[in-house]
């Protein structure tokens, strides 16, 4: 699988290292009164989609950027590869 690193162009997927669900980038409020409830699904409970899901890639032998791809995981097929850091500051994620 190629990888297309929106910085340094087509990489091996070989180079990366899958995280899972792009969800992780958003972390629950430790504050909020239900915070245990919250932490509970955000570390363990996670949807298995069949079809377009977006992931949380790392580039481990390379700039060790953080990527955020759209995947079809039926086919493997990346449609969008994003930083990370783009990602989390159009969520408002960027604190």
């Amino acid at each position: 699988m190629i990888i297309d690193h929106p910085i340094l162009g087509p990489r091996d997927a070989a180079e990366f290292v899958c995280l899972g669900d792009a969800c992780m980038m958003d972390r629950p409020d430790w504050q909020a009164d239900d915070a245990l409830d919250q932490f509970v699904e955000y570390g363990y409970l996670r949807d298995n989609p069949a079809g377009e899901h977006q992931e949380l890639w790392y580039h481990e032998q390379g700039d060790r950027s953080w990527l955020v791809l759209t995947r079809n995981t039926l086919t493997h097929e990346i449609s969008k590869v994003e930083l990370a850091r783009d990602v989390a500051r159009a969520r408002g994620r960027d604190k």
